[in-house]
């Protein structure tokens, strides 16, 4: 099965593009079975040579869903696919690093049917799309827009097969897309593994910990370890004798106690988490002119308390930092002047669009503008500074809480009546202590940003 695929994006510095429309024909060999198209708010501006080029402009993604609006259904659509696309390794950077931002590793065999074109109709004066299918006599509408070069892909796609005398293609795809014999403690494990949501620990045979990982389907997360080919895969392979779990009931527990557990046990084989996996970070200053800032900078190897207080939340990557300054710029009708977007002496790109009040060239007060860069900060800080999460639980009768006290995460623990969290002495002794880091806030205000617990209690 294939998915036949065109992407559109904003244009501008490598990794730094934004998909601006995109569509997707899954094919069995011979005729199109589900197809997806739709035009993609970018939540950032598309360069005026793109605009030209595709004819999609701002004005017609105000309202298009966002990609993790549209990230599940391009998940369902090409599972179990390879991706084929013209240039796919460009197509399959932007999709990668799509989901790099969502946090959800998107991995697919892919083809080129650039590469497969020069080998099966080689001397050709051009292998760019258009003029490809020209030469070949497929019909093509709607250049450079997803949806039209995906369909003329598709028909492209459909004569390489027919060409494909010794059946290359179709051998190769099968041959990635089977799974290699497993090892059975590899069966074993798996077969033993809950479908729960929780984290897990891979022990050698002396028992110590060499990988710790969470996920909401743990039996599901394990057989994508044990049937990957990349390096790192196939060591833990070799290495793990058996694997223990600890339900968390819901996934932002699993999330703090991964990064903790990774911090405390240093496994060998996760490496990203060991230190802090945030590396950027959104803080506000007031400048001469009496305006609050917002600005991104890196996080410092040690971080003075007095620096601290100015900080808002911390990010992975300096991408994921942007995204999200370009989106509260726009959704608070912000400066970009003023949050360090855009370099100019005078009025900023947002004002000539109207979404700028003009605090660039202090046609808005400070007062007026600064009312709505604290709405935003006020938004991205915990709601109390003393609160009980309350979320799912590991069975149906019980809940799970996570208390912040003066605005610093203490840890969590699990309930069954609504007593034990109202007393203060059992509240006590229900809590599992848990040591509060930049990572720790950064996943419970990113959650909190994204997702809704079932009750935030607020404490005296």
């Amino acid at each position: 099965m294939y998915a036949i695929l065109d992407i559109e994006t904003t244009g501008g510095k490598y990794n730094e593009e934004g998909i601006t429309e995109i569509a997707i024909y899954k094919f069995d060999g011979h005729q199109i079975v589900d197809q997806f198209c739709s035009l993609v708010n970018p939540e950032r501006n598309i360069q005026p040579f793109v605009i030209n080029l595709t004819g999609i402009n701002n004005q017609m993604l105000r309202n298009a869903p966002k990609f993790h609006e549209v990230a599940k259904r391009i998940i369902e659509i090409t599972d179990n696919c390879t991706i084929v696309a013209h240039n796919a390794q460009f197509d399959n950077r932007i999709l990668s690093t799509e989901f790099d931002r969502l946090g959800y590793p998107f991995e697919k065999n892919m083809l080129c049917t650039v590469e497969l074109s020069k080998k099966l109709i080689p001397d050709l004066p051009s292998y760019s799309l258009g003029k490809l299918v020209r030469s070949l006599g497929i019909p093509i509408t709607d250049r450079h827009r997803a949806q039209g070069d995906a369909k003329a892909t598709v028909e492209l796609f459909k004569l390489l097969l027919e060409k494909d005398i010794e059946k290359v293609i179709i051998s190769d795809t099968i041959k990635k897309g089977s799974k290699r014999q497993l090892a059975p403690k590899l069966l074993d494990i798996i077969e033993a593994a809950p479908t729960t949501i929780g984290v897990y620990y891979m022990h050698r045979k002396n028992g110590k910990i060499i990988y710790v990982g969470k996920s909401t389907n743990i039996k599901k997360r394990l057989i994508q370890h044990f049937t990957d080919d990349n390096k790192k895969s196939k060591k833990i392979q070799l290495e793990v004798v058996s694997v223990s779990y600890e339900g968390t009931g819901n996934n932002l527990i699993a999330q703090l106690k991964e990064s903790q557990e990774i911090k405390k046990l240093k496994p060998i084989f996760n490496h990203a988490l060991k230190t802090t996996i945030f590396q950027s970070q959104l803080y506000s200053y007031i400048d001469e002119s009496g305006y609050i800032n917002l600005r991104i900078e890196k996080v410092p190897m040690e971080q003075k308390k007095e620096e601290e207080k100015n900080i808002i939340t911390t990010f992975t990557n300096y991408q994921q930092a942007k995204s999200l300054l370009y989106k509260i710029t726009d959704e608070f009708h912000l400066c970009q002047k003023l949050n360090h977007l855009e370099k100019t002496e005078g009025a900023c790109f947002n004002h000539s669009l109207k979404k700028c009040h003009g605090a660039c060239i202090k046609l808005e007060t400070p007062f007026n503008y600064n009312t709505r860069v604290q709405k935003f900060i006020d938004k991205s800080s915990y709601e109390f500074d003393h609160m009980l999460l309350i979320d799912k639980g590991r069975s149906i009768r019980e809940h799970s809480v996570i208390l912040i006290k003066n605005g610093t995460y203490r840890g969590y623990g699990f309930f069954n009546l609504n007593f034990q969290i109202n007393n203060p002495e059992v509240l006590k002794s229900i809590i599992n202590p848990m040591e509060n880091n930049r990572d720790t806030q950064h996943i419970i205000q990113g959650y909190l940003r994204k997702n809704k617990v079932q009750k935030i209690l607020k404490l005296e």
